[in-house]
């Protein structure tokens, strides 16, 4: 048997049609089923967010019942986070993280196939719950007892056993990054020479292994409340329903940053490239992602201002909020910077980069805003607060996403993605993300509460106008599925030169990695 053969074998399992993808420890081949899987879960979302803006189209109940209405703004949360934003930044850790650092593949790959073949049944799980009787969850993504406990339906239990398959996915894959960057850097790699992405994704994945036993025990509490008769949450048995807002956000905050860290490498690496120039202040970043990560431990109560604290713990929240603006704005700063007099290009990647920081900015913005503990009293549970978080998770956290494909995947499959689909996709986007949440921030700000299927008259021209961007946004991404389709499947697009785009800096890649036998590059010639 050949080298090559050995080598196939090894790294796909012993045949080429689904059972390959079923037994490989390829980085390449799991960052593609994260990424394939994210896809997946980013359309099966947006259609929930569909059935959300049709319904809030025009006032009056007109499509869906108000308790389907209730299961698809649950549903549309929970598979956004878990099952779009962090699997494709899973994703793009696989495959990048071991070529950055110059290792053959992750350091742990059957864990690592493991980690990923865990989350189908685990979105499969959760999807079910639509069809069982009483309808999927109903009580928002963030299920707050004791609506999540005494009132829920008996699908709720599904939906904790679901998350508690994430929540293992996520903390193998965790872990699994963490050993590749310790232990596998190629000779001469110290720390500080280590690309950004990386640097971001090890913060991230302390994070995860750090907050997500305690999404663990939440939802065992919860467990134990319907079915065991405790009272962790039930005030009448002696528990405590903000006790459960205590341990959600203390998982919930530092989950916010999990899914925006990477997003800063990725748009570090980006900025560089197509300013033709390095990165201002690459010590700096770190440090501030470092100082990002450990704030995000400790601000976790400013979701909670309306439920009665002590004056005391309004403050000391309310300042530490605050005070995570400080090294978020000195990365904005160094993005900036990194551009100005540079020799800037406008290709996609750029453009999603650009608006990434934009964007972003205005979420930040809006979330120093909702720090201001009195007047959050007036934001809490507002469409205010909907603006504040999309304008971080979408034109944030998805739009680094659309750029690193874009940016990486001439180098992924060899071939050029069509610059002018790539275009129309970014204009489009960002017309349409921008109807959508912008006109939110001023019906939030008017009064209009959050999770409702309906709505006064006077929120009638701006909820039209936020639905009709949703469906502009929505539909967009489908050039992008197509534009990714033909480069990648349909063998259309030019080839990709080695060095894809023109930087001169030498920081798009670091070590070259060696291409893998099965991507649609010709296989390396053995002598």
């Amino acid at each position: 048997m050949s080298e090559a053969t050995l080598h196939a074998e090894h790294h796909h399992g012993p045949d080429k049609g689904i059972l390959r993808w079923l037994y490989t420890t390829n980085h390449k081949d799991i960052g593609t089923m994260y990424l394939i899987l994210a896809l997946s879960s980013l359309l099966i979302g947006g259609i929930m967010a569909f059935v959300i803006r049709a319904e809030l189209f025009e006032p009056g109940l007109q499509l869906v019942d108000p308790n389907f209405f209730n299961q698809m703004t649950t549903m549309h949360g929970l598979i956004m986070v878990f099952g779009a934003i962090m699997p494709a930044f899973v994703g793009l850790a696989n495959w990048l993280v071991p070529m950055m650092i110059g290792a053959p593949d992750m350091a742990l790959p059957r864990i690592n196939n493991w980690s990923f073949w865990l989350l189908p049944f685990a979105f499969g799980m959760l999807l079910s719950t639509l069809f069982m009787e009483g309808g999927a969850p109903n009580f928002g993504w963030t299920f707050y007892a004791p609506l999540s406990t005494t009132y829920a339906p008996p699908s709720v239990t599904f939906f904790i056993f679901s998350v508690h398959i994430m929540g293992i996915s996520s903390i193998m894959g965790a872990v699994n990054v963490i050993v590749t960057i310790f232990n596998m850097r190629a000779p001469g790699m110290t720390f500080m020479k280590m690309p950004l992405f990386v640097w971001t994704w090890l913060i991230t994945a302390f994070l995860l292994i750090a907050v997500m036993p305690v999404l663990a025990g939440a939802v065992t509490m919860m467990l134990m409340d319907i079915h065991f008769g405790t009272s962790f949450f039930d005030a009448g048995g002696g528990g405590d329903p903000v006790l459960f807002q205590h341990v959600f956000w203390f998982f919930g905050h530092p989950e916010v940053y999990i899914m925006i860290l990477p997003a800063f490498g990725i748009v570090s690496h980006i900025i560089a490239t197509f300013s033709r120039k390095p990165l201002f202040g690459y010590t700096s970043m770190v440090l501030a992602t470092a100082s990002i990560a450990f704030l995000s431990f400790i601000v976790w109560v400013h979701h909670m201002f309306t439920v009665g604290l002590p004056l005391a713990a309004e403050l000391f929240f309310m300042y530490s909020t605050m005070l995570i603006a400080v090294p978020t704005g000195v990365k904005v700063f160094n993005w900036v910077t990194t551009m100005f007099k540079g020799s800037l290009t406008f290709e996609t990647p750029m453009l999603f980069s650009i608006a990434f920081v934009v964007l972003f900015t205005i979420g930040g913005l809006s979330g120093l805003m909702l720090a201001i503990a009195p007047v959050d009293f007036q934001y809490h549970d507002t469409y205010f607060v909907v603006a504040h978080f999309h304008y971080v998770l979408v034109p944030g956290a998805l739009f680094s996403i659309l750029a690193a494909v874009y940016y990486w995947l001439p180098k992924w499959c060899g071939r050029m993605y069509s610059e002018t689909l790539g275009k129309w996709h970014f204009w489009l986007s960002f017309i349409g993300v921008n109807l959508t949440f912008f006109p939110m921030h001023f019906i939030g700000l008017a009064g209009m509460p959050r999770r409702i299927p309906d709505y006064a008259l006077q929120f009638a021209d701006f909820n039209a106008i936020v639905s009709v961007g949703a469906f502009i946004f929505g539909t967009s991404q489908l050039i992008f599925i197509y534009n990714v389709w033909r480069t990648t499947l349909g063998g259309v697009g030019e080839k990709a030169t080695p060095e894809v785009w023109d930087n001169p800096t030498g920081l798009e890649w670091t070590i070259p990695s060696p291409a893998p036998y099965h991507t649609f590059q010709e296989p390396p010639k053995v002598d």
